[in-house]
């Protein structure tokens, strides 16, 4: 019996959308906080699903109850982590026992990189498609970090972080296995009230 051709099937991304902390230094939930008329989360979610369609998850935790309805009609799943105030790390750990067997990368975004598009979300994805044993990263401001997809490889040691270092320890540890692409908007996060002004200004918050 001759062997069976390889898979053309495309590898398997799911999303997680990372958005349980309490906005301490905020003052509010920032993930609620309009930028072009949208609030956060609701963008880095809709960013999500373009590339990811209904595989999805975004993770919920100190204002889960607040936030949970302006999800109500996406195609994305939510999870609630109960730990939150562990930091991002315990984020990382439920989303990714979540995540099914087949899922061949996982795509870590922050809700907060508010200035991080659709487009900039499937450049990472087209390189990873290239090369889907590597982890593909966000080099910005001197850094690499997220967003930034994981292979099925790197999800035990994603599934170990603990914290609130979240996973650009492990970026440095496996330098050897990464690709990072340059990607400024990564470099906006929003923290303060005053972190909004580093917006473009095509982006500045709407009541």
């Amino acid at each position: 019996m001759e062997p069976a051709p390889p898979s053309t099937d495309p590898a398997s991304l799911h999303a997680l959308v990372l958005a349980a902390g309490a906005s301490t230094r905020f003052g509010s939930p920032k993930q609620l906080v309009r930028v072009h008329g949208r609030p956060l989360l609701h963008r880095a979610v809709a960013n999500a699903v373009e590339v990811a369609g209904q595989a999805v998850l975004v993770v919920l935790g100190a204002h889960a109850a607040e936030l949970a309805p302006l999800l109500r009609h996406t195609t994305a799943s939510v999870i609630v982590n109960r730990g939150w105030a562990e930091g991002l790390a315990s984020s990382i750990r439920a989303g990714i026992a979540h995540l099914p067997p087949s899922c061949d990368g996982v795509l870590l975004v922050l809700a907060d990189q508010a200035a991080v598009t659709a487009e900039d979300l499937r450049r990472l994805v087209g390189v990873w498609r290239r090369d889907p044993d590597y982890i593909i990263a966000s080099r910005y401001e001197a850094t690499v970090g997220v967003p930034a997809i994981f292979p099925r490889s790197q999800f035990t040691q994603l599934a170990a972080l603990r914290g609130d270092r979240g996973a650009r320890e492990l970026l440095h540890r496996a330098a050897d296995r990464l690709i990072a692409i340059e990607l400024a908007n990564a470099g906006v996060d929003i923290d303060t009230p005053e972190d909004l002004l580093r917006l473009p200004p095509e982006m500045e918050p709407r009541p």
